[in-house]
């Protein structure tokens, strides 16, 4: 039998040691990242227990009658490490179940883990939610570059790297978070009308207790930045967590310059590099433009699966 607790604040030791040791978690999934916005989220994530052994965890926020795992985050489904076989995820599975149902909760939205952040396979709870009858109801584009087995530069981006290569761009990582979540807030006001999901103070605040994994690069001419890049790092991925350049960084192509830098010079030990989704509209729209300009550096798709579980 499976034992499902709730998550409290005595857990905390406990659930950032197995999420540290796990297959499939990442720094996302620390108790200090996911409650930096605890404030808008009603937490209710879960602990599972197999004869007394921690052997999974869950995630989660609750919203009215329904479960999101997690609200806050950029995926968040069930933590498991390399013990975890498929036949035990469906007893995991069917202890939340039974534990959410009980609670009052009509459904689940369930956030997987991209396979490319597992450091050994770890879909064991994509045959479980197949078998309780979940449904896909999203699904993301995201362009991922295997740089160990990459395919390469197309044409036009090796022409147009050509001709920056010698323009007087310094290419380095920097700590200036504050100009760089200036620029990308103009950025997004300009484009979408919107602003960024982090402001300048929470990216900070992140930065400085996630130094390992939370990078900023920066492509700068004459001590100025026109362009920078913040870099999501685990064990197996660098991702591509904001991206942004002022006006004369687009005319000089210093974002262009900085993406390839990351790829050839920064992080080329990586298994992948994560350019992030380019899908809109719960997935139902492709950003084209956005999509080939990723594309365009030997990126290919990766999806994010998004699942509703009804209890």
């Amino acid at each position: 039998m499976v034992e499902v607790v709730k998550y409290g604040s005595e857990h905390k030791a406990a659930w950032d040691a197995f999420v540290a040791s796990s297959r499939n978690g990442t720094f996302l999934l620390h108790r200090d990242y996911m409650e930096y916005h605890a404030d808008r989220f009603t937490d209710h994530s879960l602990l599972f227990y197999r004869k007394d052994l921690l052997i999974a965890l869950l995630p989660a926020n609750e919203v009215g009658q329904e479960v999101h795992s997690h609200g806050g985050l950029t995926y968040g489904g069930i933590i498991s490490d390399s013990r975890m076989k498929a036949s035990v995820m469906l007893e995991v599975f069917e202890a939340m179940k039974v534990y959410f149902k009980d609670q009052g909760f009509r459904r689940m939205l369930y956030k997987a883990i991209p396979h490319i952040y597992h450091q050994v396979p770890a879909e064991e709870d994509l045959y479980a939610l197949f078998r309780y009858n979940a449904r896909l109801y999203r699904r993301d584009v995201s362009s991922v570059v295997e740089l160990l087995q990459a395919v390469g530069y197309d044409r036009d981006r090796r022409w147009r790297l050509s001709r920056i290569s010698n323009a007087g761009i310094e290419l380095r990582q920097s700590d200036d978070f504050s100009t760089f979540m200036e620029m990308e807030r103009a950025l997004l006001m300009e484009k979408y009308n919107k602003l960024p999901v982090h402001t300048a103070a929470e990216m900070m605040h992140l930065a400085a207790s996630f130094p390992e994994q939370i990078k900023l690069y920066g492509a700068y001419e004459a001590g100025e930045m026109h362009a920078g890049i913040i870099i999501y790092e685990t064990k197996t991925v660098a991702h591509c967590q904001y991206t942004a350049s002022t006006a004369y960084g687009r005319s000089i192509s210093a974002l262009d310059a900085l993406t390839d830098y990351l790829i050839t010079k920064a992080y080329p030990h990586k298994k992948y590099f994560d350019f992030g989704i380019s899908t809109e509209q719960q997935g139902q729209h492709l950003n084209k433009g956005l999509v080939r300009n990723k594309e365009s550096y030997g990126a290919r798709t990766v999806v994010h699966d998004f699942y509703e579980l009804q209890f």
